[in-house]
């Protein structure tokens, strides 16, 4: 009798256990961004940033409305192509995914933010920097990070007072991305008395830049700005010093302000000449960015590149106030995201009324003895 009495108990037992799993909720974070073509270094170190967040969560017993949550992570593949983004974008909203981090490119983030937005799901962009995206009026759309207005404006001001260049070639891929924030420096530094002295175009497929670097040395600049990404970049500045252009500087934005790029520039001394700017503050002066990256690169050896950072902090975001909403359900969560003061690796994420980071920080790169070094 005493035996049966015990069995019964430990079914009891299991019975109850199984009744509090059963009151367990899975939280699907769906991310996007390029990790195959010339691209995937990016998309992976992004993938990594949330995924290093995704078991940190999985760590925590978090609690959200009063349940246990298991955490996990709906990876897509992009490819940095614009119908393949808005394909793994009608994908997550099929799957009733919780939140969306991505994608990496304004050029996918903008198309797919209409899908989102469709299906009411938060996203938010690591890394996607043309002011378009949040200029749509979509109101689950946000950036962690500072946009093409700052970046653009930044580095002519650098170009202008710290360098006093005089004259500037512009070249960009015709990307979202790329065009946006050339035509915002190419604005920007002929307000600061630089001389717009060549607009040439590129795709960001090219590797071959020998007839508008060409042009562009018959106007004898001082310095070439480039809106685009790092695959691009590192041929370029091979190319530029093969034509003698070894002290022309070399400017662009956070899509060629990469640890990559070293590789990609073969050796190339005019690696040296390059001044590039990142949306955020260094990996060294980010609150919690030294023991961050410790992590990272035991976790990920070799595979750093800029982005990561801002995309662990996304996914934190986006739990943290599903934490604070006591839901899951991205129509219930929603309005805690534009409300966030969330605490993370990069910064304090607050957000303004157009879903924009406010005070997002902006930091200078360079070059030197083979290393990224930030400039302030």
């Amino acid at each position: 009798m005493q035996v049966k009495l015990n069995i019964v108990a430990a079914a009891a037992v299991v019975l109850c256990a199984g009744a509090v799993h059963a009151e367990d909720i899975v939280v699907r974070i769906g991310q996007v961004g390029p990790v195959s073509g010339s691209q995937a270094h990016y998309g992976k170190d992004e993938q990594n940033g949330a995924r290093m967040a995704i078991d940190d969560l999985n760590k925590q017993n978090v609690m959200i409305g009063g349940k246990h949550a298991k955490f996990e992570l709906e990876a897509e593949d992009d490819a940095a192509d614009p119908k393949q983004g808005t394909a793994a974008a009608t994908k997550l909203c099929d799957q009733k995914v919780n939140g969306v981090v991505g994608h990496l490119n304004s050029g996918t983030t903008i198309p797919a933010a209409k899908i989102y937005f469709g299906c009411g799901i938060p996203q938010i962009s690591p890394s996607a920097t043309n002011p378009g995206y949040t200029q749509l009026g979509y109101k689950t759309a946000f950036r962690v990070l500072a946009n093409d207005n700052a970046l653009g404006a930044g580095l002519a001001l650098y170009a202008a007072d710290a360098l006093k260049l005089k004259r500037v070639a512009v070249i960009d891929d015709r990307s979202a991305y790329g065009q946006g924030v050339a035509e915002v420096f190419a604005k920007s530094a002929k307000a600061r008395g630089i001389e717009i002295v060549s607009e040439q175009y590129t795709n960001d497929k090219a590797t071959d830049f020998m007839s508008i670097l060409t042009a562009i040395k018959s106007k004898n600049p001082d310095g070439i700005f480039y809106g685009g990404m790092d695959p691009q970049a590192g041929p370029m500045l091979r190319q530029i010093e093969t034509l003698g252009m070894s002290n022309v500087k070399f400017f662009g934005g956070d899509g060629i302000c990469t640890e990559k790029l070293i590789e990609l520039a073969a050796g190339a001394k005019t690696l040296g000449n390059v001044v590039c700017a990142g949306g955020g503050a260094s990996i060294e002066k980010m609150p919690g960015g030294i023991e961050w990256k410790k992590r990272y690169d035991a976790a990920y050896p070799g595979e750093f590149q800029i982005y990561s950072p801002f995309a662990y902090d996304a996914v934190m975001v986006l739990v943290d106030s599903m934490k604070r909403a006591g839901s899951a359900d991205p129509k219930v969560y929603l309005p805690f995201v534009s409300k966030a003061n969330y605490k993370g690796v990069t910064t304090t994420v607050q957000f303004d009324a157009d879903g924009e980071l406010k005070n997002p920080a902006m930091t200078f790169y360079a070059f030197k003895d083979g290393k990224k070094i930030a400039l302030n």
